[in-house]
């Protein structure tokens, strides 16, 4: 069954569930932004063949509207993964912030619906798709648990980040948001902004800045260099070794905030 999927991170956790009964198509390619991305030509035609669309939401997939209207396949049901879910508001989002997949606790929720979703539309490979859903949020559990035991080591709770992507991972872990370098993904803070994250760095001992792989460093290295505080990256997105899978990207981001929060090597 070809299912695609907005982002690597979703499209991951559908293949987990799905396993060999899908074919999983990607939309968001890794290394691009959901916020600047539109659909290509062929993944338009791939499309208006595929049975399930698995979308964000809260705003993230900009284009989504438009393209399922585009592709005019009466038998593709767009699953909306955030809808219901309790929002943070943060950011340029009017509609609250999208990034609730960055915690492992919300993103056990979204399993669950992509269950439920390929369950309805293949109810012939249910047994597979419940047995590989419970397996993977055993394996999403263990992860939520050594991220909840890493923290309680942190000697600092204090996070700078590029923008507002890890409100969620903040909120459910028990860190703080010091400063967010840009407001709105692309506009690069002013001059008057860069001094006031750094007067903010020195005031709360943030212990480093992070940046993201999808946008230029240079806000990040400016203000790091100006407050003497080293930069670090946390990838939102993955798809890209070695952050391939979800599991991956999220240890991955985990390392690198052992790394900059003063946790355990």
């Amino acid at each position: 069954m070809l299912v695609a999927a907005s982002i690597p991170p979703i499209a991951d956790l559908v293949q987990q569930v799905g396993g060999s009964q899908v074919t999983v198509l990607t939309l968001v390619p890794p290394g691009a932004s959901p916020h600047t991305y539109e659909p290509t030509p062929d993944q338009m035609r791939r499309l208006a063949s595929a049975r399930l669309l698995f979308l964000n939401g809260v705003g993230l997939e900009f284009w989504a509207d438009k393209a399922v209207q585009a592709v005019d396949n009466p038998n593709l049901q767009v699953v909306v993964l955030s809808k219901g879910m309790g929002l943070l508001q943060s950011g340029p989002h009017a509609a609250g912030n999208p990034h609730l997949w960055l915690s492992p606790r919300r993103a056990m929720k979204y399993v669950a619906r992509i269950r439920d979703a390929l369950v309805a539309a293949d109810p012939a490979h249910a047994e597979a798709y419940r047995a590989n859903a419970a397996a993977y949020l055993a394996q999403l559990q263990r992860l939520d648990a050594d991220i909840r035991r890493a923290v309680a080591g942190f000697s600092s709770r204090e996070m700078v980040t590029f923008h507002a992507s890890w409100v969620y991972f903040i909120h459910d872990y028990g860190l703080h948001q010091a400063a967010v370098l840009e407001a709105a993904p692309g506009r690069e803070p002013s001059a008057a902004e860069v001094a006031q994250i750094v007067e903010t760095i020195r005031l709360t001992g943030a212990p480093a800045v992070f940046a993201e792989p999808q946008f230029s460093p240079r806000a990040a290295e400016v203000i790091a260099r100006e407050a003497g505080v080293p930069v670090l990256t946390l990838d939102p997105l993955g798809g890209l070794p070695p952050r391939e899978t979800y599991l991956a990207l999220m240890r991955w981001n985990l390392q690198q905030l052992e790394k900059g929060l003063g946790g355990s090597p």
